[in-house]
């Protein structure tokens, strides 16, 4: 009798206690949502989250305001939600810098796996693999004969020691096996500047900073870095296919919130969001910023981010990269 009582007591206080959850689904967002950006204005993750913001706005009913926090290569503005109350109502729109930084900071306020809970991947971006016009190469293959013909007289620009586009360089180095000495500046738009000069030969850029440029014709595109062929460059190959494997690789952005957040919000979160992201007037708002729609599934983001952690760990310790 006393054991069938706690059997009892025990699913009535797991009824009681699963209530709450649902009804904090229910009612969320109770007030309006903070969009954290890890970096100052202007940048293709500020744009990712005030295109999105808005449409999640709209969607939800509360106003979404975009909190940008730059500082300390993104970390600050991860730590703020690392931080903040699990309810779903302080988001982080990150880049893959989330996962550069788990490994290039050795003593990091937060733990990137544990304190932060993926909601969606937002999109996604090509690197790309650009020259100036006056090198003598229009593909990775000719590229790769120049820089093995003249080891260490070429150069490439990045945005620093340590920045997404100097790893992202060095990745591709490393698969087409040849030495190219690193000008590192402070800011990858500093780079293409000196690119678009001559200073420097060659960049691994993010779609939306040299776009412009590629076409005007100041640039020359060869390859692009994803697994598969970029629907803004259908004619231009992947680095695997011009034979480099190994050196895939893209700009991705995507939604986490604290850890700890109820998972019927999170769900809901990933509902409204996957919504956007499919209809057919963000993916144009996207498309003129290189970007692909990609909605994910929560445990599939978070596979991603165990991966990124893992391959850039080992890009990193190749170029010996240190925080800045």
């Amino acid at each position: 009798m006393r054991r069938a009582f706690w059997v009892v007591a025990a699913i009535v206080g797991g009824l009681f206690g699963f209530i709450p959850a649902a009804a904090h689904a229910q009612q969320y967002p109770a007030r309006a949502l903070r969009f954290v950006v890890p970096f100052a204005p202007g940048g293709a993750n500020d744009v990712v989250a005030r295109i999105v913001g808005q449409k999640l706005s709209e969607a939800l009913g509360q106003p979404v305001v975009v909190d940008n926090r730059g500082g300390a290569g993104g970390t600050l503005g991860a730590d703020i939600v690392a931080k903040a109350p699990p309810d779903g109502h302080t988001l982080l729109v990150a880049s893959m810098g989330l996962a550069v930084n788990a490994v290039l900071y050795p003593k990091l306020p937060y733990d990137t796996l544990k304190d932060l809970a993926p909601v969606t991947l937002l999109g996604e971006q090509p690197n790309i693999v650009v020259v100036h016009p006056s090198l003598p190469v229009k593909s990775i293959g000719e590229l790769i004969a120049l820089a093995k013909a003249k080891p260490g007289q070429l150069s490439y620009g990045t945005g620093g020691i340590g920045s997404t586009s100097h790893l992202v360089t060095v990745l591709f180095l490393l698969a087409a096996k040849i030495d190219v000495l690193h000008v590192p500046y402070k800011g990858l738009g500093p780079a293409i500047v000196d690119l678009l000069g001559g200073q420097v030969q060659l960049a691994v850029s993010n779609v939306s900073t040299a776009l412009p440029h590629v076409k005007s014709g100041r640039l020359r595109l060869l390859a692009v870095t994803t697994a598969k062929r970029f629907g803004m460059f259908p004619d231009t190959p992947t680095v695997s296919e011009a034979g480099v494997a190994g050196a895939e690789s893209s700009g991705w952005y995507g939604m986490l919130v604290t850890a700890g957040t109820p998972q019927p919000i999170i769900a809901k979160l990933h509902a409204e969001t996957t919504k956007i992201l499919n209809s057919a007037a963000l993916k144009e708002q996207f498309g003129a910023q290189g970007l692909e729609a990609t909605p994910t599934p929560p445990n599939q983001f978070r596979d991603l981010l165990k991966s990124d952690i893992a391959k850039w760990g080992r890009v990193i310790k190749a170029s010996g990269a240190k925080p800045e």
